[in-house]
């Protein structure tokens, strides 16, 4: 027995507890053994109390919540249903008087308990997937046969409790021969069916419907609670039967091609303009730490879970981000010197009502701009590398960077990307500079978009070519500092009026000969009419109208 069992990868402790484990691997019931001189009185099945406390039989004592079944004497709890035992009540060496018990425990009642405590047993994960409520009598019966075998022993009386009402209904199931026929595309004898169910343990009443078709009551055998419907015993049949019996069949359908609408972009479609641009697509949990969470979005209300996997997944993720920075931090202390991430999936916001799910786009940018190669040097990359990215996710949405400020990003590289409404579709920048500190990550730049809105594409209009010549003006005006480019580019769009074709940002300079506070912008501006030749007197009307706006909006001046 002892060999057995470590063929099956359980270490031998003492013959009773040999003996209990032996009996689960071979029919699927879990036991467990007291020492019976250290119980008082009779055995109960209760749920705990409040802060009621065992010590298991891995040492570490826990303190039991309402709602945790146990098994427990007159004086105290001894064991957690279904989970584990206690030391105090377990069998040593020195213990003459052993009392097996063997119970059935719905999966519902066991589901998560074990999780819980921070336990994971063969005993927990047998209960929750469920097990043959007939099994317990038969398992004490076995046990105390292998005991009375091996060694010199008495044994006891079986204390048994039924209560028939609230054990499992092993209802009879409706088979029909032409759902069969329908579903697996052959048509199977009735000896044949009712010979492969009856091999299988089942219970087969051969009945006939109101039009004179071949039915079956099937009531299938307690340990095969996976039977409840009529597709899992078609499914027997099948399995049984032999899928290369069934003869393949083309299928025959009409389908028509549904219409797709250009203002909409598949999910695909959008990750694969990432992919395109250099970067890997990953997947994160949705449960985060709860102090990496705040991290990110400080006094934000989270979801919490109930039953976490562990103390670094208690919560719902409210952003993409602490997955995205962990994932590249990991990669970085791998060699690989340059990273480009991205993922989509759902956040999860605690709402007063309840929670609300929103679907999002984010990625994270660390290192070089480019891979090592001969032709050129590879600059490291910066806020502008990543927004050219984002605008290409945003295609042709009318959408403006509005400079605003977001606890994990950087005060002065932080922009809310804001649509044609005014509503806020995301976020992009660099990381927090404390932030990179404390999760111990380089330089790097995030953005993450609200995917509904990403999704939503503008159809691209003709727009007619003039066959006329265009002209160039260049101008240099100094503003403050803190105006951003966005607001001069507004500005000059409305004052130029429909001559005006493209404007460009060519130059941005601080430095000598700029006061203090301010900085000279260079804006290259393309001008072209549909019906005529521009004359010097329309390109200077328009290059004053423009200086005009932006010192009346901005206080610019022309630079010498």
């Amino acid at each position: 027995m002892v060999e057995r069992l470590r063929r099956a990868g359980i270490r031998s402790l003492n013959l009773i507890v040999d003996i209990t484990n032996y009996v689960m691997l071979e029919l699927g019931q879990p036991m467990h053994a007291f020492d019976l001189d250290k119980l008082e009185g009779d055995i109960h099945v209760r749920l705990a109390e409040q802060g009621e406390k065992i010590t298991l039989l891995n040492e570490d004592e826990v303190e039991l919540s309402e709602g945790t079944m146990v098994i427990a004497d007159n004086a105290k709890a001894h064991a957690i249903a279904g989970v584990m035992g206690g030391l105090e009540s377990s069998v040593q060496a020195k213990t003459k008087n052993i009392l097996f018990e063997s119970a059935f425990f719905h999966p519902d009642a066991i589901a998560g308990r074990a999780r819980q405590y921070g336990l994971h047993t063969d005993s927990s994960h047998r209960f929750e997937r469920g097990v043959d409520f007939e099994l317990p009598r038969q398992a004490i019966e076995r046990a105390t046969s292998l005991l009375l075998e091996i060694m010199d022993a008495k044994p006891g009386p079986i204390n048994e409790v039924v209560n028939e009402a609230d054990l499992p209904k092993r209802e009879a199931v409706t088979l029909r021969a032409a759902r069969i026929e329908r579903l697996l595309g052959v048509a199977l004898a009735p000896d044949v069916i009712v010979s492969i169910l009856s091999r299988l343990g089942m219970d087969v009443v051969v009945e006939l419907d109101a039009d004179h078709d071949r039915e079956w009551s099937v009531t299938p055998p307690s340990y095969r609670f996976d039977i409840e419907i009529e597709a899992d015993l078609i499914e027997e049949i099948a399995r049984i039967h032999g899928y290369h019996h069934i003869a393949a069949a083309e299928m025959n359908a009409v389908m028509s091609i549904r219409p797709q609408t250009e203002t909409k972009m598949s999910k695909r479609q959008l990750c694969q303009r990432l992919v395109d641009r250099g970067y890997q697509e990953a997947i994160s949990y949705s449960f985060v730490a709860p102090d990496i969470q705040q991290l990110f979005s400080p006094g934000l209300p989270t979801v919490e879970l109930v039953n976490p996997i562990s103390a670094d997944m208690a919560v719902m993720r409210t952003s993409i981000w602490p997955g995205l920075v962990q994932s590249a931090a990991r990669n970085l202390a791998r060699q690989q010197d340059r990273v480009r991430l991205f993922e989509t999936g759902a956040c999860y916001f605690k709402e007063p009502d309840g929670r609300r799910e929103e679907q999002v786009i984010a990625g994270i940018v660390v290192g070089n701009t480019l891979s090592q190669q001969w032709a050129c040097k590879s600059p490291q990359h910066d806020y502008f590398d990543v927004k050219s990215d984002v605008e290409s996710l945003l295609g042709s949405l009318n959408v403006s960077f509005v400079k605003s400020s977001h606890p994990a990003l950087h005060p002065g590289q932080c922009a809310k990307i804001v649509d044609s409404e005014g509503q806020s579709i995301g976020w992009l920048g660099s990381i927090h500079p404390q932030l990179q500190q404390q999760l111990d990550i380089k330089a790097a730049t995030l953005f993450e978009l609200k995917l509904d809105a990403v999704l939503s594409q503008d159809i691209a209009e003709f727009a007619q070519l003039s066959r006329f010549q265009s002209n160039r003006r260049d101008i240099a005006v100094i503003v403050d500092q803190d105006i951003s480019s966005e607001a001069l580019l507004v500005c000059v769009k409305n004052a130029a009026g429909s001559l005006l074709r493209q404007v460009d940002i060519f130059d941005v300079y601080q430095g000598e000969a700029i006061d203090l506070g301010r900085k000279s912008v260079a804006m290259g501006l393309t001008l072209q009419d549909f019906s005529r030749t521009l004359t010097d007197a329309d390109i200077e009307s328009v290059v004053v109208d423009v200086v005009s706006a932006l010192k009346n909006q901005y206080s610019a001046s022309l630079r010498d």
